[in-house]
């Protein structure tokens, strides 16, 4: 199993250090998270100069709020990144859920679902190369496309669209899902099995609090839901390593250690739990 590193969102500054150090250790991807009515860098801006920053590690949207964007635009983005990076992007995607992003795009959050599927069916055409909209994606037919998701319709569209699965569930729910996910690539006849990775919430140190309270803020609208995710955040070496376990034995196939504190320590600290 694979390790990949969450970047934090308060001092986005920091983030070319985060970068350069992961690069020189054992993770094999950096990801960002996506808002944008909230005080985070945005994503495809911030994987670009990280890509200039680095050679070998890989550069993913953890998840990209899609509905919130153009396709065209974005398929067009997308591709440029692919080719900066020299094929190490991975645009994970997901529906989002806050009013306020939608309202100050000027979307409808009401068909999110349906309007994912519709923006997939043009990226890949896009990509393909039939629209004439370029540059053309190093990645054959475009970039990985992983989709983070929990409602069984959210699933399936790992099965219709995707290479693979973004699991921000906890261990025990997880298995659940990688199956249907599983299940349903089969219903949709796709050959072989779709990418598992999963996401855990993680700080090492003198992180801890500084990290508690940035989820309590990033999912304040999320009630118990947001205190809950924050109890759950992965604060010793011998969590890290029993969690690793359990999603290996579940068949996953990368773990994504998202930090939430701003110390850029927190790279080497674990790099030395995963190594």
């Amino acid at each position: 199993m694979h390790y990949g590193l969450g970047l934090p969102i308060g001092r986005p500054e920091q983030l070319t250090d985060w970068a350069r150090r992961a690069d020189d250790g054992p993770f094999r991807t950096l990801g960002l998270l996506d808002r944008i009515v909230y005080d985070n860098p945005e994503p495809l801006v911030t994987l670009a100069a990280l890509a200039g920053a680095t050679t070998r590690v890989r550069l993913q949207t953890e998840v990209l709020l899609a509905p919130l964007r153009e396709p065209a635009l974005l398929a067009k983005q997308a591709a440029t990144l692919d080719r900066l990076s020299g094929g190490r992007f991975t645009l994970g995607l997901g529906v989002g859920g806050r009013e306020d992003d939608h309202q100050a795009t000027g979307t409808n959050s009401a068909g999110r679902g349906r309007v994912l599927d519709e923006q997939m069916t043009r990226m890949r055409r896009i990509w393909s190369g039939t629209e004439g909209i370029g540059p053309a994606p190093v990645t054959p037919g475009g970039p990985e496309v992983l989709f983070g998701a929990f409602a069984d319709a959210a699933l399936r569209r790992v099965a219709r669209h995707g290479d693979g699965f973004l699991c921000a569930a906890p261990p025990q729910w997880a298995g659940d899902q990688f199956a249907k996910v599983e299940r349903f690539g089969a219903d949709e006849g796709r050959d072989g099995s779709p990418r598992m990775v999963a996401q855990v919430n993680v700080a090492l140190g003198s992180d801890v609090d500084e990290a508690r309270t940035a989820i309590l803020g990033y999912y304040g609208f999320a009630g118990d839901w947001a205190r809950q995710t924050a109890e759950r955040m992965l604060t010793t070496p011998e969590q890290v390593r029993e969690t690793a376990k359990h999603f290996a034995d579940l068949g996953a196939d990368e773990l994504i250690l998202y930090c939430w504190g701003t110390d850029p320590g927190q790279v080497d600290r674990l790099a030395d739990v995963v190594s």
